[in-house]
């Protein structure tokens, strides 16, 4: 469906139901006597991706796969975006995540959550080389793996060392 980073987006980890992309372009405007505002083009502006879905851990999706995204987040690493047809949508951060549990078993785990995730496109040049972007999320690879060590490490009550 979409690969951020090295996380695939799927039936067995998260599958999104919606993607909502906002773009926008900047243009300043000077007030003019007499005239319409006189406009110019500075660029372009802010590109959010949301992405909504629901994970049922007894049908789809694995709950351990909003850790993974939030660890992701904790990184403040931009990831490269890009989908299942093989369109690159840039370098994107998480800004975002938001998780509703509902239909809780005994011991309080949900049997559904819904999430909503929002992305930031934060490449600065829309001329960028997907090698170059896929490069530099493969090092920022590294500190996720140590940090998803470090928190499964002090989940399972392990010392580092």
């Amino acid at each position: 469906m979409l690969c951020l980073g090295l996380f695939v987006f799927a039936l067995d980890t998260l599958s999104y139901q919606e993607l909502q992309r906002r773009s926008s372009w900047k243009h300043a405007s000077q007030a003019r006597v007499g005239a319409r505002n006189a406009s110019q083009y500075l660029g372009p502006g802010d590109d959010v991706i949301t992405l909504t879905g629901v994970v049922m851990p007894e049908f789809v999706g694995d709950p351990v796969s909003l850790s993974m995204l939030r660890l992701m987040a904790d990184q403040g690493a931009a990831w490269v975006l890009v989908e299942g047809t093989g369109t690159i949508y840039g370098a994107f951060v998480i800004t975002e995540m938001q998780e509703t549990k509902t239909l809780f078993h005994v011991d309080g785990e949900a049997r559904r959550i819904e999430f909503t995730i929002t992305l930031q496109r934060v490449d600065e040049d829309a001329d960028e080389t997907a090698e170059q972007m896929i490069s530099d999320s493969m090092g920022d690879l590294g500190a996720l793996l140590q940090d998803a060590a470090g928190t499964l490490g002090q989940s399972l009550g392990v010392n580092g060392g």
